[in-house]
């Protein structure tokens, strides 16, 4: 198969489809595999190096017209709407109910589109999603605590606070992956904890492993205000795989919230779990509304492309290579999950959450 890695064009994005070492593996096996020109020039990898591995350097266009299955980190941009076809099998995170344009111009291109995020297991776990999961979980904390400095707008507090002065309060609304690994940071960092999910048995987990350092709350709408009110940072990391995020916090809250506190959207790809949430970028990240910072910057695993890159590449190459392999329809036979993955095909959408997400 003609296998190509375009250059990721999304702002302040160097993340890398496929990493050489991998593509060395997918040449060893006959394919051909086209690399569009510096693709892995912001994690430090030369187009020597993928010359090396047996990669053709090609431009832009030339790439979308050799290649078959094109293997991106995000979703393609409005300039990139036009190089695709009914001949390309594009394998890559889409966030689809978050942008009906893109949605629309991926099924006018005829081309057959498989979304990383909603590749799902029979056990419900989201393979391809995982990685980047645990990255934003992560960052989301980082940004967060830099964002309660007074110079980015916060309210000038230090998360985990000093001997004779509080800690910060940290809510997280969700313990799926992202608020499990935002948990994990924020206790590290000796923050005030305080946990909501619908989950009874998440919480249950959370608290025989973390005991007396975290609240867990049962998320309804008197629990999740009181906590969101009292709060100085409040994560977001609901997930309804395919669907638009739920808007959880309405814009009347805000100004009934602490002056500077800061809210992070990790659902942003998703649309966004907060009223007033709208996408930032890594170059302007946030925004203050009602003296509330709002941080939601939609591929914050992309601050950190070098992790980020070795770690998505980790789950998704023996998906790539049973697609290179063995064609798309055998693939799946093989890995049955690739079929959720399934976003776009014959110019229509054909996942069922996304499908709902338009009408």
């Amino acid at each position: 198969m003609k296998i190509g890695i375009p250059k990721e064009i999304k702002n302040h994005e160097y993340r890398v489809g496929l990493l050489p070492q991998y593509v060395d593996l997918l040449v060893q096996q006959g394919h051909q595999v086209w690399v569009e020109k510096d693709a892995g020039a912001g994690i430090q990898l030369s187009d020597k190096d993928y010359q090396n591995a047996g990669a053709q350097i090609a431009k832009q266009i030339e790439l979308y017209q050799a290649c078959e299955l094109i293997i991106k980190v995000k979703e393609p941009q409005q300039s990139e709407y036009s190089l695709l076809n009914k001949n390309h099998i594009l394998f890559t995170y889409l966030h689809l109910a978050a942008s009906s344009d893109l949605t629309q111009a991926l099924c006018n291109s005829g081309a057959t589109c498989l979304a990383y995020e909603t590749i799902e297991l029979d056990n419900g776990q989201l393979p391809l999603l995982f990685p980047m999961s645990e990255i934003a979980g992560r960052i989301s904390i980082q940004a967060g605590a830099h964002m309660l400095e007074k110079a980015q707008g916060g309210m000038g507090k230090l998360l985990g606070g000093l001997a004779g002065v509080n800690a910060a309060d940290v809510v997280i609304i969700g313990a799926g992956v992202v608020g499990q690994n935002a948990l994990q940071m924020a206790v590290g960092m000796q923050a005030n904890v305080t946990v909501l999910d619908t989950d009874i048995n998440k919480l249950r987990m959370i608290k025989s492993v973390y005991q007396n350092k975290v609240s867990c709350l049962l998320s309804d709408a008197i629990s999740l205000k009181q906590a969101v009110l009292n709060a100085d940072l409040i994560i977001g990391s609901i997930l309804l795989p395919g669907k638009k995020a739920p808007k959880l916090l309405p814009k009347t809250w805000l100004r009934q919230m602490r002056k500077g506190a800061v809210l992070v959207d990790v659902a942003i790809d998703q649309g966004g779990c907060f009223e007033t949430s709208k996408p930032t970028t890594h170059q302007e990240p946030a925004y203050v509304l009602d003296n509330i910072v709002h941080y939601c910057v939609a591929n914050m695993p992309g601050a950190v492309p070098l992790t980020a890159t070795q770690s998505l590449n980790n789950a998704t190459f023996k998906y790539i290579q049973a697609i290179a392999n063995l064609g798309l329809e055998t693939a799946i036979s093989q890995y049955p999950e690739l079929n959720s993955g399934l976003n776009i095909q014959h110019n229509e959408v054909v996942h069922p959450a996304v499908k709902e997400s338009f009408v």
